[in-house]
């Protein structure tokens, strides 16, 4: 079994050096492959538009190729041919490729190229030939994951009314399993759209391989998450049709996450490592996504860990494994206590959609859960960050950062509460309540020391950036706390002019709206939902004024019963306005606990029975393609105050 790991340079450049002093590195852990998830960040000298501003040279890739191959390392570039081609899409002159038209027919400036399109093989053509010289490990792989998008263009729609929906998808992976073999190449493929389009299996051609991901642990079986994480077993039917089967884990974190959650990535590794062996796989790839946030040398901690299952597979607890990990990647005398160290930070994993909002807005933090949660977090990662003038640069960067985001949900909820407390001691005593203007005191005193956390959070963020980046460019982290100070420059004038005019606390403020609609959204079906707050404009159309993912990013959250619930708290300008909940995409949710309140009133929705659970959505499906439409809702809850 190869086993493999990858790089994800789409998302951010990492520094040229430091990639070439990590292959020997994986070489001595065990690792084969290396797999380069590139889409424009590397030029293609048939396609001269399509290379970002910081994008690798073609010398600089080929000296790269040629150090893995002398560390003893294949090098497999993964080129993006279906789902995940906005850096095709992007260019003016490829537009037109596009899947996705609109209302005149022409295609949009965001989508996913069409399988169809008269320039499409042409266009995957230039960019396979462009890749070729380096797949020193005889393969190439397409992607095809995550193509949601499929069957918009009219000439896929006529087609897929005639063929079918798997037959389309499998009739395109043929025609690039050919552009593909006559380099003299395997092709390789994303497995997810074959779970979701099992018919296309039988229509593929033998030979290529087929990567099956899934990166939460799993007991027997990977799970899908669109089909409400049923298991998933894709090794026989690909087998029986001569396609090779990996496996694929992942090292990192989702999204907006700063840190891995380090056990559920090793327990995941783990998973597939038992699996792989189980089904006789032809690989084991440990994948990178989105690692932007992170400080990277974190991530390679967890590939150099799950390199223990194969060099000493009697130690596959998480402690043990992460230990090693450290061991690997910086020699460090405290390896096992930093491993014990990220594995007690998983508890306050800064994962979730309800989690993240905060980094784009801050007025959806006026809830009634309080701040106690944030507050033991802050305590954590205070004392994390202060015991580590010795420790790693990478790991006392990132629990720094981390201390800064658990300061600024401590702060920001603070601020909220008190604020709709505030209105409520305004409400009783008058604007001659001495307490209102000592209360605002307090909250400016509490913004200005937030500022001190503002600085450090953002040296924080340099820090974990340029380990291995361009210092002169500017990380996602760095612009999240710019944002942060903006936003806090806001409140601070706020908070000045409620000094001056107590009345004043009952407008808006960068924390609460005039009005706060709260209400608890709660998940016990994970599928793919999304729960948006409407409000209804004057010529009676609904505007959706703030959405969330249901998405936990957690083991607990991949599972088909769950019983996780989130608060959503939105401002409202006014007691009238009509509001609508909704939700879209695939799956139900229950809503409850729905109030309105300014702090001093709180209202209760004009329902049958407003303390009741509402269920809204379709129940999500266990088969086939899903329809992905999040413009549309699915079910909703028209509220009246």
């Amino acid at each position: 079994m190869i086993r493999a790991f990858q790089w994800d340079l789409a998302r951010q450049v990492e520094r040229f050096d430091w990639l070439l002093t990590q292959l020997p590195r994986y070489a001595d852990w065990g690792y084969q492959e290396l797999y380069l998830h590139l889409e424009d960040a590397i030029e293609y000298p048939s396609l001269p538009g399509v290379a970002r501003a910081d994008a690798y040279t073609r010398s600089q890739f080929a000296r790269l190729v040629e150090a893995a191959g002398k560390a003893g390392i294949a090098v497999v570039p993964i080129v993006n041919l279906l789902g995940h081609t906005q850096y095709l899409v992007k260019v003016p002159s490829l537009r037109d490729l596009n899947e996705v038209r609109g209302p005149d027919g022409g295609p949009l400036e965001r989508g996913q190229i069409c399988p169809l399109h008269p320039r499409t093989l042409e266009v995957a053509e230039l960019l396979i030939r462009d890749l070729a010289p380096f797949c020193t490990a005889g393969k190439l792989h397409v992607g095809l994951d995550e193509s949601f998008l499929l069957g918009r263009h009219p000439l896929s729609i006529a087609e897929i009314a005639e063929i079918g929906l798997a037959a389309h998808f499998a009739g395109y992976a043929s025609r690039l399993h050919g552009v593909v073999a006559s380099t003299g190449l395997r092709m390789g493929m994303w497995a997810d759209m074959l779970a979701l389009l099992p018919a296309a299996i039988p229509l593929l051609p033998t030979g290529i391989i087929a990567y099956d991901w899934y990166y939460y642990p799993f007991s027997r079986l990977p799970r899908v998450e669109l089909h409400n994480y049923a298991e998933c077993d894709l090794a026989a039917p690909l087998a029986a049709q001569g396609i090779e089967y990996w496996g694929c884990a992942m090292n990192g974190a989702f999204r907006h996450e700063p840190m891995p959650v380090f056990g559920e990535r090793l327990g995941n590794a783990r998973d597939w490592w038992r699996r792989c062996a189980e089904v006789n796989a032809g690989g084991f790839l440990m994948t990178s996504w989105e690692p932007s946030r992170l400080a990277v040398e974190l991530s390679t901690v967890v590939d150099a860990a799950a390199a223990t299952l194969w060099t000493d597979p009697g130690a596959d607890d998480a402690t043990s494994l992460l230990t090693r990990g450290f061991e690997r990647v910086f020699g460090h005398a405290q390896a096992r206590e930093l491993a014990r160290a990220a594995l007690r930070a998983d508890e306050h994993a800064f994962t979730g959609y309800a989690r993240w909002e905060i980094n784009e807005r801050w007025d959806g933090a006026a809830t009634r859960d309080g701040k106690a949660r944030y507050q033991k977090e802050r305590s954590y990662f205070r004392r994390l960050s202060a015991r580590g003038a010795s420790r790693p640069a990478a790991f006392q960067a990132t629990m720094e950062f981390r201390r800064y985001l658990a300061e600024r949900d401590t702060f920001v909820r603070g601020a909220a509460s008190r604020i709709l407390n505030l209105r409520r001691r305004l409400a009783r005593r008058g604007t001659g309540d001495p307490s209102v203007r000592r209360g605002l005191t307090v909250l400016g005193e509490e913004a200005r020391d937030f500022a001190g956390s503002i600085r450090q959070g953002a040296r924080a963020a340099r820090a974990m950036w340029q380990l291995t980046r361009d210092p002169q460019r500017t990380g996602p982290n760095e612009a999240l706390v710019v944002r942060d100070r903006e936003r806090l420059t806001a409140l601070s004038l706020w908070i000045r002019r409620a000094v001056r005019s107590p009345a004043k606390v009952v407008e808006p403020s960068p924390v609460c709206g005039r009005w706060q609609l709260r209400f608890e959204v709660r998940l016990r079906a994970p599928a793919l939902q999304k729960v948006v707050l409407e409000r209804r404009d004057a010529d009676g159309r609904w505007t959706a004024t703030h959405s969330r993912f249901t998405i936990e990013f957690r083991a607990a959250g991949a599972r088909a019963e769950s019983d996780i619930r989130r608060e959503f708290s939105a401002p409202v300008p006014d007691r009238s306005t009509p509001l609508r909940i909704g939700v879209r995409g695939v799956g139900q949710v229950e809503i409850s606990r729905i109030e309105l309140t300014d702090g001093a009133t709180i209202l209760h929705p004009r329902l049958p029975n407003p303390h009741a659970r509402h269920r809204i959505g379709a129940p999500p499906q266990r088969t086939g393609f899903p329809i992905l439409d999040w413009e549309t809702n699915t079910g909703e809850i028209v509220l009246e105050f």
